[in-house]
């Protein structure tokens, strides 16, 4: 943690239910169960690691409110209702102390056109670049070496690491966190095939980010053929994703890292789609829709559906189908076997 924390203020931080044993001296630092030392917080984020929390030394635990054990000497539980959830608020403290908010200003490199329009509460880094009619929010942050395109509107409290590029017309909504290098509005992949060329078709449409998206690094978001590629409010987006034009995705889903998303797909509210998964183009998945990692998903998933596997099918058959082609070696062998019985009862009986 990088800085020092009494049982009482994490008990506090953490939104603590109670706490559980003693203990002198404050805590220092964050490490997993089984790593911890007498100075460390650790936690119980996982059923699976249950086990670790009694030989733990760790100074202080964040345990579930069932949880049934107790602490050794010099050691507290912290009884919370979620760990990760608790242990997460504890990480936003340190996080703001760590990297506070850059003042607001505009670095003297930064290159700007007079038409665009800054708030005065705004952070604008080394060697940004805002062009014509670009709007930067109150409280907005631009790090080092971003840029936004014309008539671009980066909305309030808004962040861009490093390097993050807001293409033309874009719109980026309020408290919206951009990792280092996403591109938001780059073309749109779109070509015809005209006689023995393939021709550039025009991607004149944006990119919108309602509020409160989180994109994860080097994440791109096509512009749409025409009208809107849309992210819903609340949405997450991890690293190393790629959501193609006219994509709409609903409010509060979590893409997760190496997804590619074709053209023209809708994802409805609540969706989680696994790492490496693709989805083909101008599918519609419903409202709280999950696909497993490295699925391909190929036609409609209604909602609620959990589906797996390439072509992509409900989870519980596919997890059958695995298990099956786990037994193909052994069943040719029978069949084999069986075949030559046969031949042998023909040739003896003629």
């Amino acid at each position: 943690m990088s800085q020092t924390f009494t049982v009482a203020e994490l008990a506090a931080l953490t939104e603590a239910k109670s706490v559980v044993g003693e203990r002198q001296g404050g805590l220092k630092s964050i490490a997993s169960l089984s790593e911890a030392g007498p100075d460390d917080l650790s936690f119980l984020g996982n059923p699976r690691y249950v086990a670790e929390v009694a030989t733990s030394e760790a100074g202080a635990i964040l345990v579930p409110l069932d949880y049934a054990g107790q602490p050794r000497a010099n050691q507290v539980y912290l009884r919370v209702e979620k760990p990760s959830y608790a242990l997460a608020l504890l990480c936003g403290v340190l996080e703001a102390r760590l990297w506070p908010k850059p003042a607001a200003g505009i670095h003297p490199s930064a290159v700007i056109d007079p038409t665009a329009k800054v708030e005065s509460t705004a952070s604008v880094g080394p060697q940004c670049v805002i062009g014509p009619g670009a709007v930067v929010g109150a409280g907005a942050v631009l790090e080092a070496h971003c840029i936004v395109g014309v008539n671009a509107t980066i909305g309030a409290d808004s962040w861009l690491k490093p390097r993050v590029v807001i293409g033309d017309y874009c719109v980026v909504g309020a408290r919206c966190r951009l990792q280092a290098g996403v591109v938001l509005g780059s073309d749109g992949f779109g070509y015809e095939p005209v006689g023995t060329e393939i021709r550039r078709i025009p991607q004149i449409g944006n990119v919108v980010l309602e509020d409160d998206v989180e994109i994860g690094a080097n994440s791109t978001l096509d512009r749409a053929r025409f009208s809107q590629t849309v992210i819903g409010r609340g949405s997450k987006i991890d690293n190393l994703v790629q959501i193609g034009h006219n994509v709409r995705i609903g409010r509060h889903c979590i893409i997760v890292a190496q997804v590619g998303i074709a053209g023209s797909v809708v994802l409805g509210d609540y969706c989680v789609v696994g790492g490496q998964a693709g989805i083909a183009g101008h599918i519609k998945l419903g409202n709280r829709v999950q696909v497993g990692a490295q699925a391909g998903v190929l036609e409609d998933i209604p909602e609620g559906q959990f589906v797996n596997g390439t072509p992509a099918i409900p989870f519980g058959l596919e997890r059958r189908l695995v298990v099956l082609s786990r037994r193909l070696p052994d069943l040719f062998k029978k069949v084999d076997s069986l075949a030559s019985s046969l031949d042998s009862v023909r040739k003896s009986n003629p």
